[in-house]
């Protein structure tokens, strides 16, 4: 019997540490044959991610370049995986999340016709400019997808709203629980975490694109007023590469003691400093699904997520870009415990570890029971 080709397309770090642990789970399966291919839409912080988890590229289309715009990304990853769909003729393409990879890989296997299985479909927030370009990606993936794998009830409940068939709409869990598992270590350590010491670790992360420019220096000061006013705080701000995220950051934050800005972190890293933080104050998505499993409180610094499950459950709130706004709920957060402690329970509404396990069952065509909430968890 020949084995059914699975082609995993990504390009960026938050896929790959969310699609790394079903590819690991993929190529236990002996009926499965594991293509996995890369844009490098993101070069240095994907194969960070690529080593840790050992899985090494069959195909690499290395598309980065410097300053690149949603133009340069489409062409080159619409251009470049044309020829190897062409070559491997998998019988199903995964894709992940909501990246421009994503969106194109998807739209090409739409024209040389080859099914598509969409990890972590039907998350929405029906706003098309927020995230942007994130929003309308996901979106336009759903309607080309063979399997929908629905990391909530939610997340499908919105899928069924758009009229997709329920057939093919699967509730697995989210696969970042199932990575966390391979990363968090009680015995871990790092130079920064030696600097941090016994004061309060705030963890940060900045970089959307819809945020640049003002959005970004209004986060920026909210915060810098609050770290200067909490002596016993010291906030850890791993810097995206993009160089309009350094400016705004070296703008806002120089001379600031209490922030230590550094180079992007591995996922190890990156999952143990989340691990050990007091509270955390992103822009990004993948935080919001990883923290509330360290009960740690998320200010999701967006006016909307398409991760409501978080907000439902009390770890996470969205505080949008507006400085005073930022400034009150992050000051009270460190001066209220009463409000901390009701944001702190540790909950996680997100999944059980075992996601990969069920997308490799369903790719194989075997039963699988979905992911549900167990009541009264949250």
């Amino acid at each position: 019997m020949s084995k059914k080709k699975i082609m995993c397309v990504f390009g960026t770090r938050p896929e790959a540490i969310k699609i790394c642990p079903l590819i690991l789970e993929m190529k236990k399966r002996s009926s499965l044959d594991v293509i996995v291919c890369v844009t490098a839409q993101h070069r240095q912080m994907l194969d960070q991610v690529l080593q840790t988890f050992g899985v090494i590229p069959d195909y690499d289309l290395n598309i980065m370049q410097n300053r690149q715009t949603l133009f340069d990304i489409t062409a080159a990853v619409l251009n470049g995986i044309k020829d190897v769909l062409e070559e491997v003729r998998p019988n199903v393409v995964l894709v992940h999340g909501d990246t421009s990879t994503t969106f194109v890989t998807a739209l090409a296997c739409f024209y040389l016709r080859i099914p598509v299985g969409h990890v972590e479909a039907g998350l929405r927030t029906y706003n098309i400019f927020s995230p942007y370009p994130e929003e309308f990606n996901r979106e336009a993936v759903s309607i080309i997808c063979r399997y929908n794998f629905a990391p909530t009830s939610l997340a499908r409940d919105n899928l069924l709203r758009e009229g997709r068939n329920p057939a093919n709409i699967y509730v697995t869990g989210n696969t970042v629980i199932d990575a966390m598992r391979h990363t968090v270590r009680s015995d871990y350590t790092h130079p920064v975490l030696d600097w941090v010491g016994d004061n309060k670790l705030i963890f940060i992360t900045a970089h959307r694109r819809e945020n640049l420019g003002e959005p970004l220096h209004r986060m920026f000061r909210a915060i810098r007023r609050v770290l200067e006013e909490h002596p016993d705080c010291r906030a850890v701000y791993p810097i995206h590469m993009n160089p309009a995220v350094r400016e705004v950051a070296e703008a806002e934050f120089r001379g600031c003691d209490h922030i230590r800005i550094i180079e992007p972190i591995d996922v190890i890293d990156c999952h143990n400093f989340e691990a050990r933080s007091f509270l955390c104050l992103t822009d990004s998505g993948g935080i919001q699904e990883e923290c509330p499993s360290y009960g740690v409180p998320v200010l999701v610094m967006r006016d909307t997520t398409e991760r409501p499950e978080g907000v439902e459950a009390g770890t996470l709130r969205l505080v949008g870009t507006d400085e005073e706004m930022i400034y009150h709920h992050f000051s009270m957060l460190l001066e209220d415990k009463t409000e901390y402690d009701r944001m702190s329970h540790a909950c996680n509404p997100y999944g059980d570890g075992h996601a990969c396990e069920r997308i490799a069952d369903i790719l194989e065509g075997k039963v699988y029971s979905p992911w549900e909430l167990p009541k009264g968890w949250c």
